[in-house]
């Protein structure tokens, strides 16, 4: 197995930080790595926020639910599905892009450019040696959460990411097997799977 597959089957999440802080060379890399993943029809339907303000990440924490992590890490990054620029570059042509920006595809265009950008910044994060975890408790709040980052019309921020130095070895969870998630040709019934499952991360947790 190459370095790559090792990389991403040993992917945990990490709750616990070192009070050090990410250079800007390694955030933009980061961020570098997220511009290139795929993108439907090279869209590019989202946007990045970095959030190094200490008063902003304490209030973000509180947000999300009270997760220390979101607090104390190396970087904070939000990660929003962003029609906005679209809207002004629609505007910037004299087009009224109303009703295409307002569909369910392109909606769902923007979810899953951003997710596919985030899981680019996580990989890349995690190759420099680098913990993260991904905070989805930021949408208890949306409206909250958009008002603290003064995100404009068509900006949703859809999850965060914690980013730093390890301070904890969190144990690899196992996942659920591969014939339990993968079908072949046709959908099958995975019951037995999902039984044998049940016992191995029943016996994890416990």
């Amino acid at each position: 197995m190459n370095e790559t597959i090792n990389l991403l089957n040993n992917h945990r999440s990490i709750r616990k930080f070192k009070e050090k802080s990410l250079s800007r060379e390694q955030v933009e890399t980061i961020i570098s790595a997220a511009q290139s993943a795929s993108t439907s029809s090279f869209v590019q339907a989202y946007s990045i926020i970095g959030v190094s303000d200490q008063s902003k990440k304490r209030q973000l924490a509180e947000l999300a639910g009270g997760q220390s992590y979101v607090e104390h890490n190396g970087y904070f990054l939000m990660f929003c599905a962003d029609y906005h620029r679209h809207k002004i570059a629609a505007d910037m042509e004299d087009m009224n892009m109303d009703r295409n920006l307002e569909s369910m595809e392109t909606f769902m265009i923007a979810l899953i450019d951003t997710a596919l950008a985030a899981q680019n910044a996580a990989i890349a994060a995690e190759s420099m040696d680098l913990g993260i975890c991904y905070i989805g408790g930021i949408r208890n709040n949306i409206e909250k959460v958009s008002e603290l980052l003064k995100l404009p019309d068509r900006v949703i921020p859809l999850f965060g990411m914690a980013i730093g130095y390890p301070d904890h070895e969190s144990d690899l969870k196992p996942r659920l097997p591969l014939k339990a998630v993968f079908h072949e040709n046709e959908y099958e019934d995975k019951q037995t799977e999902l039984e044998e499952y049940n016992e191995i991360i029943s016996a994890y947790y416990n």
